[in-house]
């Protein structure tokens, strides 16, 4: 009975989890020009509108630029930190992670409304440095999780042996433990990529009509439309992030890089 029971409680979470996307999926094929569940047929001209709508061109490029520079910011920055937190004992360590687990906790909305008084600050409101740099924050967490555990994974008696034959700590680092952590870091990019780039609530403090991510201009669509076309690029964006996860998932083994499975 327990058994039944619980199996039933999973049922109906991962059902309230997938029937959003579900409704999401069937809504982008409706022909009217309204939202309406369950649509009255099949047609695939707001994925042709989509594609083809000048705003949602620009908002697409923005995007890929924003989460490119971001995404690469992050690597390079969490990797460090992740080095320093796995391999070293130093005073302050504890509060050197609780700063970079710090943007997992943190409201988007608080973050991007801090950034974009920064920005204000600086004179650089609603420019891509601030966007970059808040997508950045927001996305460090998630790449500096999966190289710190790539490394905590890392067999330090190959390093040791490797400094015992007379590699310099520089060939230990490039030879021995950066090839060993490489999916980690490409995993964790990519993770960071599909948050930058999906990223709604800070975005919309710190983008202007020039620098908006497509987030941004669906929101912006929404509220003036109301036809399918926003539903078609949520579809989009939804079969994209699969496929990716998939092949990022047989390629690197995201499973191990996040800890998920270590055994």
């Amino acid at each position: 009975m327990r058994v039944f029971a619980f199996w039933s409680l999973v049922t109906a979470i991962l059902v309230y989890m997938t029937l959003p996307t579900i409704v999401v999926l069937m809504t982008s094929v409706n022909p009217t020009e309204i939202l309406a569940f369950p649509p009255e047929g099949i047609s695939f001209q707001w994925y042709q509108k989509a594609v083809t709508y000048p705003d949602f061109q620009t908002a697409f490029w923005n995007g890929i630029v924003v989460t490119s520079f971001a995404s690469t910011l992050a690597l390079i920055v969490g990797s460090t930190f992740a080095w320093l937190v796995n391999r070293y004992e130093f005073a302050g360590r504890g509060v050197l992670e609780a700063v970079l687990w710090s943007p997992l906790i943190i409201p988007h909305f608080t973050l991007g409304f801090g950034f974009l008084l920064l920005g204000g600050a600086f004179r650089l409101q609603q420019g891509y440095v601030m966007v970059v740099l808040a997508h950045m924050v927001l996305v460090m967490p998630f790449v500096t999780r999966a190289v710190y555990v790539s490394l905590a994974n890392v067999d330090g008696d190959l390093s040791r042996a490797a400094a015992n034959l007379g590699a310099s700590p520089f060939h230990v680092l490039t030879r021995i433990e950066l090839p060993l952590v490489l999916p980690g870091m490409a995993g964790g990019w990519l993770i960071a990529a599909v948050i930058s780039f999906t990223e709604f609530t800070a975005s919309l403090y710190v983008t202007g009509s020039r620098t908006q991510t497509l987030p941004v201009a669906m929101y912006n669509y929404i509220r003036e439309y109301a036809d399918p076309t926003v539903s078609a690029i949520s579809a989009m964006l939804i079969i994209a992030t699969t496929l990716l996860m998939f092949i990022a998932d047989r390629a690197f083994g995201l499973r191990r890089v996040l800890a998920i499975d270590t055994h």
